[in-house]
């Protein structure tokens, strides 16, 4: 499973200059583990960080220009950090798998002074040669002002078995990644792009969840969450023994839950029947707590045989007590680190599901005094360390202002 290793974001809302991990510009960063957690204050920029990632998705599925005008960004302008003239820019270190070299993918998106419209501006992604384990990387594709050159294969250049072709862009709007990565003759550039399109950024909405969606089985549960009932289907009749792992897990959670089952009604719609303890009766999504549908869909996402490389999600602890919320954690942390899991990123204000995490796990963001985000990571701290191999919660400290900043 591919893993970012590193992302460095600039210019991006109060994200002006923020490292996360390990990237090709800052080689002195470890790694990003499987499961990342963001703190910090209200306003401090977590979120800004959540939707750089949706920005760049928004970016190669539907064009700069659209994603920087979806409602919620309101446009390039607002998107640049204040006072910022230079172009928004982000840079993404990752790996295929954990023995392959790493590929560094950098992002430039700038305003026409011509047409006022925001467009590419520079992109490139590049990588070491076979065999080399240190020095600087040789680009692969690298397109400015939407002219430059691919080199084809995975050979890079001066390699044996190289080709290297001029490409030119049409539509500055549109991402080289999203044109090249549909040849198959740029085997890198198809793997980059499908991991990109792969991110998963759940914006799950219990409302949504209760509606009653036509009957028909969906491998995955989409970001709003309103499949709920047809990924139930789906896991109900292709991974029964997951599915009942689940409800295990719910009922030793949520006491009182029995069975849950997505039942075809008459109409061809299905209705998610929840059976509890006691109730002869069963209830439906429709008369269940918010809370208890986002655990069961979180529980039930976390269950699935084929995940997305990435998970993103916001504040998970909204609706739930507090008593679940260590557990979900573990429950994150497992299935990221297990075998063929995938990287998660959630942003929290609980330290309760902080206290499941290690030092390593959690970076705090917190505004400068020029209104600009910076972030450190727990393990950077000092004491952090020590005082956690002790025995004390993360949390907990972070509760008892330990951290010395990125207070609840």
């Amino acid at each position: 499973m591919a893993r970012i290793e590193g992302i460095r974001i600039q210019n991006y809302r109060s994200l002006k200059d923020v490292t996360l991990g390990k990237t090709f510009e800052n080689q002195a960063g470890e790694p990003l583990p499987p499961l990342i957690s963001i703190i910090g204050p209200n306003g401090s920029g977590k979120s800004s960080v959540m939707d750089a990632f949706g920005f760049i998705g928004d970016c190669l599925a539907s064009g700069v220009e659209e994603a920087c005008d979806k409602s919620h960004r309101g446009g390039f302008e607002r998107l640049r950090t204040k006072g910022q003239t230079e172009p928004i820019r982000f840079e993404i270190y990752y790996r295929e798998e954990s023995k392959a070299r790493p590929i560094s993918y950098s992002l430039e998106i700038d305003l026409d002074s011509r047409t006022g419209r925001p467009y590419v501006y520079h992109e490139r992604l590049r990588q070491r040669r076979k065999g080399q384990s240190w020095g600087w990387p040789y680009s692969f594709l690298e397109v400015t002002n939407g002219k430059g050159f691919a080199w084809a294969g995975e050979a890079t250049a001066r390699e044996e078995g190289s080709s290297k072709i001029d490409v030119t862009l049409e539509d500055p709007q549109r991402l080289g990644i999203t044109t090249l990565g549909n040849l198959a003759e740029h085997s890198r550039i198809v793997l980059f792009r499908q991991f990109l399109e792969g991110w998963y950024l759940s914006y799950f909405f219990p409302e949504l969840a209760r509606g009653l969606p036509v009957a028909g089985a969906q491998k995955h549960l989409n970001r709003t969450g309103d499949n709920l009932a047809n990924y139930v289907q789906f896991m109900e009749r292709q991974h029964k023994k997951r599915f009942d792992e689940v409800l295990e897990t719910i009922s030793r959670k949520i006491p009182g839950i029995q069975k849950i089952t997505a039942k075809r009604s008459d109409d061809g719609r299905l209705l998610l029947q929840f059976n509890e303890r006691g109730y002869v009766d069963p209830f439906y999504a429709l008369d269940m707590s918010d809370g208890t549908l986002k655990m069961f869909a979180y529980l039930l996402l976390l269950e699935d045989p084929d995940p997305a490389p990435l998970i993103g999600i916001e504040e998970p602890e909204n609706g739930l007590h507090h008593q679940l919320l260590e557990s979900l954690a573990k429950e994150m942390k497992h299935y990221a680190t297990k075998t063929g899991g995938p990287q998660i990123i959630i942003t929290t204000h609980s330290p309760y599901l902080v206290d499941a995490l290690k030092p390593e796990d959690v970076w705090i963001l917190e505004k400068d005094k020029e209104g600009f985000s910076s972030v450190l990571r727990a393990a950077d701290i000092t004491g952090i360390k020590e005082l956690y191999s002790e025995g004390i919660p993360l949390g907990s400290l972070w509760y008892s202002n330990h951290f010395g900043r990125g207070n609840p």
